[in-house]
């Protein structure tokens, strides 16, 4: 066994055993590999083997955490613990009959075993040699102990080894895999006779009777839902600027400090633009050479540069501040010195010579034309610094008042209305689901007290309270006859023009001539794949679910909606081509015993999980 460790330790099985360890570790920590601790409580016993309680309930919490980690905005609120426990409970059993059977058939690795294991895996070494300050740095990154790591490889290596030799035995013939080839590029021959909803116009008619029939029959579908109007404070930046107030002096102070921002700098430049060719390092080198002779760079301007407009004017390109050129020519620019010229840069325009001819700064505007903005700037910092400790000032305040008009008036901030507000959410900020369930929950609906303050988006935070509370009510006959009557007409065009197509599938499985169908015209189709564009997908499932059609026979099916019907006549099926010496083939036949493989590994998994003996307090 020493043998096949040296042999796989830097192969596939070493990778995917870190990995297993790293993924295993990351969603059910520690004891979800190693075990629990003995002479505890046990929330279940596996074939005599207890997992225990001190284990369930950290793994539990880990779990918890991952999940909230997966959501875009974090709610502890949405969580559904009982299926926690229920899914980290089932893992804990699934993974002890896992490690018992590997035992049962006798694989182990010993201290020997595990050693080498380690020493020839790669992540541990520098230099190609085992080091074991990388190897303890490496496993304590991963939350564990060295003995920890040492267990958790043994079990992990060994459950792994019957999984990958149940995977690896998967078959799959080549005769399976080419036919799944065949079916997969098979094309079809086909033509289409559409019926419109205006062909059956004339069967379709909704009495007041029908309608009021459904209504009476169906109504609970005509409902208004139980809704709640509300009112809440929504604590954010933006509001929480609004109502912070900026000084006068602070306010001279925050211009003071920013002039060098305001006064906006711009350079002067002109520039030599050449073709980027063949030639242009030829053509580059000799203008720098006469630059370096002391020819003007006006004059070489005129005489090169492509850019026929500035080249009249010595290559003068005027002043301008940053944003306005390419990005490798304005750094170029902003890197020189008044009178230095650049080395050549390229642009999408070609190459460049730049000189900078001179540099002048913008004065400051005035206080008086900046007010607004720098107000408005100061503000957001402020409410940026404010923000946690206003949070949390207003959720005790919201949590101890009996209304919001307190809170909102002590913190400054607006208590504002909404209508409509359903199980299902509502506008926003009421589109977060934690905060609708709260809305609803027994203590805020009938107890009257305030929502929690949820946090429902980035720097947006929500407490409410219900206004007015309505029960799910019966809408009148009047306000959805029209409703009823749509879904009636659409019903019954749909029927008739079931029914027509049926009619006429009757007719040319009886012989009569396609041509003499008197609605629309036949549209028809050859060599058409599965995944053929221009083809309405319910036409291409039809076409393709229909049985091939004897010799010089036809197979007939259709398909329906509410506003046309598709008659769909296949005339051929052509048989797809399966090259067995192909790429593709081989993928497919790879892939179809792998599938297979690990369609019997789960059954294996399943089989140990039903004949095990699992004992619940």
């Amino acid at each position: 066994m020493l043998q096949d460790i040296r042999e796989n330790a830097q192969g596939t099985i070493a990778k995917i055993i870190i990995g297993l360890l790293i993924v295993s570790l990351s969603i059910w920590g520690m004891d979800a590999i190693i075990g629990g601790f003995s002479g505890e409580p046990e929330v279940a016993t596996v074939n005599g083997e207890d997992i225990t309680e001190r284990e369930f309930l950290r793994l539990v919490q880990l779990e918890s955490q991952r999940r909230l980690s997966q959501m875009e905005t974090p709610d502890p609120s949405l969580l559904n613990e009982d299926q926690i426990r229920k899914d980290v409970l089932e893992s804990l059993i699934q993974e002890s009959v896992l490690t018992q059977d590997a035992a049962n058939q006798g694989l182990a690795l010993s201290d020997a075993d595990i050693d080498a294991l380690i020493t020839q895996m790669p992540q541990f070494q520098v230099d190609g040699k085992f080091n074991r300050d990388r190897f303890v740095a490496t496993v304590r990154n991963m939350g564990m102990g060295v003995g920890e790591f040492r267990e958790a490889m043994r079990k992990q290596y060994v459950v792994n080894q019957i999984r990958a030799g149940i995977v690896q035995s998967g078959i799959s013939t080549q005769e399976n895999a080419a036919q799944l080839l065949q079916i997969q590029n098979q094309t079809r021959d086909f033509r289409v006779l559409t019926v419109p909803a205006s062909a059956v116009a004339d069967q379709v008619e909704v009495t007041d009777a029908e309608i009021e029939a459904f209504y009476e029959e169906n109504a609970s579908s005509f409902q208004q839902p139980e809704q709640i109007d509300a009112a809440y404070i929504a604590l954010s930046l933006g509001s929480l600027a609004d109502s912070t107030e900026v000084t006068d002096e602070e306010l001279q102070a925050y211009y003071e400090e920013r002039s060098d921002d305001l006064a906006r700098e711009e350079r002067r430049a002109s520039h030599i633009l050449i073709e980027d060719g063949e030639n242009s390092a030829e053509t580059m080198a000799t203008i720098q050479e006469r630059l370096a002779a002391g020819e003007s760079f006006a004059a070489l301007a005129e005489e090169y540069s492509i850019d026929t407009v500035t080249a009249e004017e010595g290559g003068d390109l005027g002043y301008a501040g940053r944003g306005v050129y390419d990005e490798a020519f304005e750094e170029a620019l902003f890197a020189l010195e008044e009178g230095e010229v650049s080395e050549p840069v390229e642009t999408s325009f070609g190459v460049h010579l730049i000189k900078l001819d001179d540099i002048r700064r913008s004065e400051v505007p005035p206080l008086a034309e900046l007010e607004e903005q720098l107000r408005s700037e100061l503000a957001r910092q402020k409410a940026e610094e404010r923000f946690a400790e206003v949070r949390s000032q207003l959720a005790d305040s919201a949590y101890a008042a009996d209304d919001l008009a307190g809170p909102a008036e002590e913190l400054g901030l607006e208590v504002r209305e909404i209508s409509g507000i359903t199980r299902d959410g509502g506008p926003a900020p009421f589109d977060h689901a934690g905060l609708v369930r709260q809305l609803y929950s027994d203590d805020v609906l009938n107890g009257g007290y305030n929502t929690e303050l949820i946090d429902v988006g980035d720097n947006l935070s929500v407490v409410a309270r219900v206004r007015e509370h309505r029960e799910a009510q019966q809408l009148p006959l009047a306000e959805v006859r029209d409703q009823i009557r749509e879904r009636l007409v659409a019903q019954e065009t749909r029927g008739a023009l079931a029914e027509r197509a049926d009619t006429i599938i009757a007719s040319l499985e009886q012989g009569e001539p396609a041509e003499a169908i008197e609605v629309g015209q036949w549209q028809s189709y050859e060599g058409q794949g599965r995944n053929a564009g221009g083809i309405a997908p319910a036409v291409m499932q039809t076409a393709f679910s229909l049985p091939r059609p004897d010799d010089g026979g036809v197979s007939y099916g259709s398909t329906v909606n509410a506003r046309q019907a598709a008659v769909v006549a296949l005339d051929a099926v052509n048989s797809g081509e399966a090259d067995r010496d192909s790429q593709e083939f081989e993928q497919l036949r790879q892939f179809l015993a792998s599938l297979e493989g690990q369609r019997e590994y789960t059954a294996y998994q399943q089989y140990l999980r039903d004949q095990a003996e699992v004992e619940r307090p």
